[in-house]
């Protein structure tokens, strides 16, 4: 099931709850109201009934069924009932593909989906946004601006929401290209004469998806085009979701108006995904790997997990490579002494240049990373001024880790937490020392997050 279902479901049984708590459906007459919400957008709802006589009697009690929906939702809803069979012949007969131009090459990747995506605290307010989105078009977040560095997922929900709406509103027309390819189409539109039909194209697009939307920056006819199309579609209620490598006040070379209507819908960001996530997203990536499934996770050790976690966590892609390569590296050189098990030693060798390579220049972001997955904080968080118990008690203790594990310059860790004089990381370091010879549990902590990093 996915999130979307979830919130359907979700929503339909609070609704059914308050018309069996109305009073007014004799209690045997309620086992008729058995219904599905198929779909919902800003003001309507529609309801999937197994049989005729759940849609006859529902069909006597539809002001009472939009009363206690709108009392769910908070907004006045139109209620219209539809029996299975019938819906799902719809569904067959109108499934209405991607608007089809040359104006528009890209697909939307069926494989990427709400239900594939993994969610964890770097990526929740946007995976959440987007299912938000999906499901009510044009009514909030309009538009959905999702920011980050490459490989974090953004993509990922661009497909999921041109996918949950090809689901549930198969009508609507949906489009989806990159920041290049409307470069490339105002480019092919001013050679050929067609700027009109550039226009209407977009103009009748239900929802928008526009990915790395940064590199419309600078051009100035891409811009005034895209601010025309842009304009018409929000004035009439049409979706449009955008991601970025930053935020809209970071774009150069995007006009201040563009950049205004970008921050009047919702900006959230992605960051690289913490230690429980990458775990998560790894075991995904095993159970999806061709030839494997979710009992292979069985023959790879946790602490091969753990290893890869640490290691490759700085991206989703950065996490996919590397199963790529230790499940191809295990193929080649299989470990037949323990039933070809993936284990921490065999990892290693299959890692041993890579990370060796790597391992001046992340050493640092990589403890300090560590230190945030074990107190649940962000890179944001730790590198702050902020001085709360909590985050200056982590800062500290990463702190102490650079300096322990890695011999280094006081001057470098300052550089590396939020640009921090070396007087204040000398005090910090030495306040750690000190709280260890008498607080075994303090102790404890640091050892635990040690051992991660190793």
């Amino acid at each position: 099931m996915t999130t979307i279902d979830f919130y359907l479901n979700d929503k339909w049984s609070q609704t059914l709850k308050n018309i069996a708590d109305s009073g007014q459906i004799a209690e045997s007459v309620l086992p008729y109201f058995d219904s599905k919400l198929e779909s919902l957008n800003d003001s309507e709802a529609l309801i999937s009934v197994p049989a005729f006589i759940n849609f006859a009697i529902m069909s006597e009690h539809v002001d009472l069924i939009e009363n206690c929906l709108e009392e769910v939702m908070g907004r006045p809803m139109n209620v219209k009932l539809i029996q299975q069979d019938d819906y799902n012949s719809r569904r067959n007969d109108n499934a209405k593909p991607m608007m089809q131009s040359d104006f528009l090459t890209r697909k939307i990747d069926r494989n990427q989906t709400f239900a594939n995506f993994v969610v964890g605290r770097s990526n929740a307010q946007a995976q959440l946004a987007a299912m938000t989105c999906a499901s009510n078009l044009g009514v909030i977040f309009n538009p959905l601006f999702i920011y980050g560095n490459p490989g974090l997922g953004k993509t990922h929900l661009l497909n999921a929401i041109g996918n949950q709406v090809r689901t549930m509103f198969p009508d609507k027309n949906i489009g989806m290209l990159s920041g290049l390819e409307f470069v490339d189409n105002v480019k092919k539109a001013s050679q050929e004469n067609r700027f009109d039909e550039l226009k209407k194209f977009f103009e009748d697009l239900d929802l928008l998806l526009i990915d790395d939307i940064q590199n419309i920056a600078g051009k100035d006819k891409t811009n005034e085009l895209f601010f025309t199309i842009y304009n018409e579609l929000i004035n009439n209620k049409k979706q449009i979701c955008i991601t970025s490598d930053r935020t809209p006040n970071e774009i150069r070379g995007l006009s201040d108006r563009i950049i205004s209507r970008f921050n009047q819908g919702l900006n959230v960001n992605i960051e690289a995904p913490e230690y429980e996530t990458s775990i998560n997203i790894l075991k995904m990536k095993v159970a999806n790997y061709p030839g494997y499934n979710k009992s292979s996770i069985d023959d790879i050790d946790d602490e091969v997990f753990n290893y890869l976690a640490t290691n490759f966590s700085q991206d989703v892609r950065s996490l996919e490579g590397a199963v790529n390569r230790l499940l191809f590296y295990s193929a080649m050189f299989p470990n037949l002494e323990e039933g070809n098990r993936i284990t921490l030693k065999l990892a290693i060798d299959a890692f041993k240049d890579q990370i060796k390579e790597s391992k001046n220049e992340l050493a640092i972001p990589t403890v300090r990373k560590a230190v945030c997955d074990y107190y649940n904080l962000t890179k944001q968080q730790i590198t702050s001024a902020n001085r709360t118990k909590s985050i200056s008690n982590a800062r500290q203790i990463a702190m102490y880790l650079c300096r322990k594990l890695l011999d280094a310059t006081y001057d470098d860790i300052g550089r590396e937490f939020g640009g921090r004089d070396h007087s204040t990381v000398m005090s910090g370091i030495a306040s750690v020392e000190k709280k260890i010879k008498t607080d075994p549990l303090y102790l404890k902590a640091i050892n635990e997050i040690e051992g991660r990093i190793h």
